[in-house]
């Protein structure tokens, strides 16, 4: 799986250009992956549902974000072990995996995760997942062995009520990012009954490196247009390009090119090209490059870093996962008897990019609640009461009580 960064990338001969090679060794060619038969299906839509993630997001945030379909789907995958009725078949659905069974889906994860973890041995790459869960609250004991079992999952209860339990779990997710993500949590509802958490680190150096001395200010046009200089980085090596009808694709890979990052320039507005991504538009977009052939031309991009934080609740919502959010909807029969729900899906993430290559991490947080007592209703002021039919509306009384006597 790709993770997707769009974009704006200057082509064009401004500087000297310079680069160096990692070393003196013509780059390797990627590793194969070996995995089951339905394991492109799942991965073909797993990218879909993260490209649908990210338009979602994209179209209702400014400014730079970042988000990991792999995390995500890892997360949501974990949530999936506990769903049942029209909680699992909606988040099944959302994710893509119809005509996956359960099992199928859990040894697809395992499967792909263990060799990309030990693909390419000059990429740093590490994904960890955590149950965290209150110390009196009872899990289901299956749901915990599949955790452990299939997806590695770190488990363990903690008193919510004490403040050494958020430092636990912050520092889990600090730990497992390189120190990149250091707070995920601000606090924990008193209702909070679990946290299930993904957290994804990359780090990989360029198969074919900037010269730092090559980097300078040049400008940069944002789309409110006005100029801004910013960092931009020049070289000349071999890289991939493809051109769609309204766009323009390279490919820069990472060490033995395994990993790559891709970079779409559209034609016209951002925003526009973003409101119509989707699955195909990708699958266009890596197919062309892996059609086509690396050739050496200039390149200059800007360096970038920044993190990102987003609780997706909205955007899954929209995107089909509504009843795991719905305190009297969701079946999290898999995980307790208790009356629980999903109270938020939030990403935490952090890019570097640079002339050595790039830094990446992300941390996916799923909390889960108990479904709150409604509050008693007091009816102690003057009210309206009425009487009527309900499936045809009938009104048969109506009046008001301004001091109630018996």
């Amino acid at each position: 799986m790709k993770l997707f960064i769009a974009i704006s990338v200057l082509l064009v001969s401004l500087l000297s250009p310079g680069c160096k090679k990692e070393d003196d060794k013509s780059p390797q060619s990627p590793k194969p992956i070996n995995l089951p038969v339905k394991a492109g299906l799942m991965i073909s839509q797993s990218n879909s549902f993260g490209i649908d993630l990210f338009r979602e997001t994209a179209l209702v945030e400014e400014g730079n974000l970042m988000l990991s379909p792999l995390s995500a789907s890892t997360a949501l995958s974990m949530l999936l072990n506990g769903c049942g009725a029209e909680t699992f078949t909606q988040i099944r659905d959302m994710l893509g995996y119809e005509s996956l069974s359960l099992d199928e889906i859990n040894e697809n994860y395992n499967s792909l995760v263990s060799q990309l973890l030990a693909i390419d041995p000059k990429i740093q790459l590490a994904l960890a997942n955590a149950v965290w869960y209150r110390q009196d609250f009872e899990v289901k004991t299956p749901f915990l062995d599949r955790m452990q079992t299939t997806y590695k999952a770190s488990t363990g209860s903690l008193d919510f009520l004490s403040p050494e339990a958020l430092t636990t779990i912050n520092n889990w997710a600090k730990d497992n990012t390189n120190g990149k993500i250091e707070k995920v949590l601000d606090e924990i509802s008193p209702d909070a009954v679990m946290f299930l958490m993904n957290a994804l680190y990359f780090k990989g150096d360029w198969t074919y490196k900037f010269d730092k001395s090559a980097t300078a200010p040049l400008p940069f046009y944002p789309a409110n247009g006005n100029a801004a200089d910013v960092d931009m980085m020049n070289a000349e090596f071999p890289f991939k390009s493809f051109y769609g009808n309204n766009y323009k694709a390279i490919e820069l890979p990472y060490g033995q090119q395994n990993f790559a990052m891709v970079l779409v320039m559209p034609s016209g507005p951002l925003g526009l090209f973003i409101n119509g991504f989707n699955g195909p538009v990708w699958q266009e977009i890596t197919s062309g490059l892996d059609a086509s052939t690396a050739q050496t031309a200039e390149l200059m991009m800007p360096k970038f870093r920044f993190d990102f934080e987003k609780v997706l609740n909205d955007q899954l919502k929209a995107m089909g996962m509504t009843d795991a959010f719905s305190p009297g909807m969701a079946d999290l029969s898999g995980i307790s008897d208790a009356d629980i729900y999903v109270s938020f899906v939030k990403q935490n993430t952090f890019i570097d990019v640079n002339e050595e290559g790039t830094e990446a991490a992300a941390v996916t947080t799923i909390g889960i609640e108990y479904t709150s007592i409604p509050e008693p209703v007091v009816i102690d002021k003057p009210f309206i009461f009425a009487i009527r039919e309900r499936l045809t509306n009938t009104l048969l009384f109506i009046g008001k009580v301004e001091l109630p006597a018996y």
